[in-house]
């Protein structure tokens, strides 16, 4: 392994007041093979003055005049400069040697032991450049979670609006058509006494109310329009909705009969939570009861869904393909918000919290051409 003075001369800064005891320091140094510049200081003014230059470490006596090496130690520290510190000192005990250490020292070398001076230095300033490459390594990964989370709620905020647009089409283009088509049908089921006739026009008008009912479903699944009449009221309507589908109890209560206005992007978060973890719940959870409780307090939004089946594992948790879990907390992020999903042999519980006191900040999706103001899952006309 290269040495850290093999490839480039090092700065070192002595704190000695003797010039015998600096020459001796430095005479190891360079015995050692080390390409050392040694500066000699002896006071706290100069060590301030100093710390303004780079160096690459600072050896320090444990006594000088009116000024000590755990002094030394405090004003490096307090520089803010990541600079190995050593003390080199023929007069320092094992206790002062440990609390140095504590304090943040490197090491320590006995000058009646300098052959360790060399050995040391290497090894401080080989940690602390492994040091500053580990911070380095942590600032990138902290930089690329961010990154890939910002696109992570930038793709959720894309997709809901995608979904919201496709809604919009389905309601306006396939909507339209299959009610002017009932119309069309119905007109001619009046205008023929052909017994044949009626009867393929009313098979006809059955398909055609089908393929209605299935697009109003498809729509809601794409852009829930029960969130117009509030988040408790759609929440309802989901327990209740869960309950009739599956059997399963299913239990909804609230803290509050109607929310106040909460900020843009909350209701659907917390609405697309619910029914995630309901979608959970029917596939895996084997449960016989769901209580879903939403709660405001402190400045917060609390959703809770819980039920009594078998529970997740940690092996369930961990699976590559895990994507609901990790898509319910970028979800959340989006909104500010956060995920805690509990799980034992008494059931499972999701919770949603969302701070309310902060201002939350929407991320934009790509630009779509679509009128977001329109509601496309309101019901079409009936006959």
């Amino acid at each position: 392994m290269e040495t850290p003075g093999a490839s480039r001369r090092l700065r070192v800064l002595h704190l000695e007041d003797s010039p015998l005891d600096h020459d001796l320091a430095a005479t190891h140094l360079r015995r050692s093979g080390l390409d050392v510049d040694l500066r000699r200081i002896d006071t706290a003014a100069e060590l301030d003055a100093a710390l303004a230059e780079p160096w690459d470490a600072v050896l320090s006596d444990f006594n000088l005049p009116g000024f000590g090496g755990l002094q030394a130690l405090e004003r490096v520290r307090a520089s803010g400069r990541a600079v190995p510190f050593i003390l080199l000192s023929g007069e320092i005990g094992e206790d002062m040697a440990v609390q140095a250490m504590r304090q943040g020292a490197s090491d320590y070398v006995l000058k009646q032991n300098m052959a360790r001076l060399a050995p040391a230095l290497e090894n401080a300033i080989a940690a602390a450049e492994a040091e500053r490459a580990r911070q380095a390594a942590d600032r990138e990964l902290t930089l690329s979670r961010q990154r890939l989370s910002e696109l992570a709620q930038h793709l959720q905020a894309s997709i809901d609006s995608e979904r919201a647009a496709i809604a919009r089409e389905i309601h306006d283009d396939v909507g339209g058509s299959l009610v002017a088509l009932k119309f069309d049908l119905a007109w001619i089921e009046r205008r023929t006494a052909d017994p044949e006739v009626r009867q393929r026009v009313q098979s006809a008008l059955e398909t055609v109310s089908h393929a209605i009912e299935s697009s109003k479903r498809i729509m809601h699944n794409l852009r829930p329009a029960i969130l117009e009449q509030g988040l408790v009221a759609a929440l309802q309507w989901m327990a209740a909705r869960f309950e009739k589908r599956t059997g399963v109890a299913c239990r909804f209560r609230s803290s509050h009969e109607e929310m106040p206005a909460l900020p843009p992007g909350v209701p659907l978060v917390a609405y697309r939570t619910a029914q995630e973890a309901l979608t959970n719940v029917s596939k895996h959870a084997r449960a016989t009861r769901v209580t879903i409780d939403l709660t405001l307090t402190r400045g917060d939004l609390l959703l809770e869904v819980a039920d009594d089946g078998v529970g997740l594992t940690r092996q369930d948790l961990a699976k590559a393909r895990s994507f609901g879990i990790r898509g319910l907390h970028e979800r959340a992020s989006t909104v500010g918000g956060s995920i805690e999903l509990s799980s034992g042999s008494r059931g499972t519980s999701l919770l949603l919290t969302v701070p309310l006191a902060a201002p939350i900040t929407v991320i934009e999706p790509m630009a779509i051409d679509s009128d977001l103001e329109h509601d496309p899952t309101t019901a079409w006309g009936e006959m």
